[in-house]
């Protein structure tokens, strides 16, 4: 397994987040987490990341546990994120929003930069042209040298992928991502998502669209109140009566 989540629980004072969460993320699929607001779903993805550290349990990638490791090491390590709230560099070009996300493969010491010498030249030529492969894999490398602040939402959307997928992740994380989007743009992001899967990549995502989730994750987990409550197919959740249950609430007798 890629990514482990072993009896995962996390506490915030008295409140208790999340209670022996217990899931898996198998190399190279398209997993799911669905559940309803406050389900306590971003709070794996801070943990998986970082950002938090859980209260019990353990969390493992590529079979090392990461459950103390800081936020920049899980990226070096190969976990890579998108938020629900876009953070792209509206000042800057597209290309250079992309090269941004390289910074840490780039291969070349701060005295070559500042003397511009042959390392740092080359290593800026291929940031450069990895940047335009990767913009041209979600089709933004037209506009690789226009202003971030220039692009539709969607598209601004991906470029965020672009620029995650230039860490070189074994695990892209995907927060909300068609969060605030129209149903052309869904339709054209799932065709993107299913194309970088197709690379090569491993995708983790959280997401309220049930339609998107449904048509494009191969397994799903149901977080409700902190807890998993299902796990599997498409078809074994929507078909799930605890499932439909914590989404429409219980029929009174």
């Amino acid at each position: 397994m890629l990514l482990q989540l072993n009896d995962i629980s996390k506490n915030f004072g008295g409140l208790q987040v999340l209670q022996g969460v217990n899931f898996n993320v198998r190399q190279g699929e398209i997993f799911g987490l669905i559940g309803p607001n406050g389900a306590g779903k971003t709070t794996v993805f801070n943990l998986i990341t970082g950002l938090l550290r859980a209260s019990s349990g353990s969390i493992r990638f590529n079979d090392d546990d990461i459950g103390a490791v800081a936020p920049h090491k899980i990226t070096e390590r190969g976990i890579a994120r998108t938020f629900q709230n876009i953070r792209v560099f509206k000042e800057m070009t597209l290309l250079e929003n992309v090269v941004v996300g390289m910074h840490d493969h780039l291969n070349y010491g701060v005295a070559s930069m500042l003397l511009n010498l042959g390392g740092f030249r080359n290593a800026e030529k291929e940031a450069r042209e990895r940047a335009l492969e990767l913009l041209s894999w979600v089709r933004l490398d037209h506009k690789a040298h226009m202003l971030a602040d220039s692009l539709s939402y969607g598209e601004q959307r991906k470029l965020e992928f672009a620029r995650a997928l230039a860490t070189k992740p074994k695990l892209l994380l995907l927060d909300e991502p068609v969060a605030g989007m129209n149903p052309a743009e869904k339709t054209e992001l799932m065709s993107e998502i299913v194309n970088i899967k197709q690379r090569g990549f491993t995708i983790f995502m959280i997401e309220h669209d049930m339609r998107f989730v449904m048509g494009l994750c191969e397994r799903i987990a149901v977080l409700n109140f902190g807890k998993i409550i299902a796990e599997g197919t498409p078809d074994q959740i929507k078909n799930n009566q605890e499932v439909i249950e914590a989404y429409l609430g219980k029929e009174e007798a």
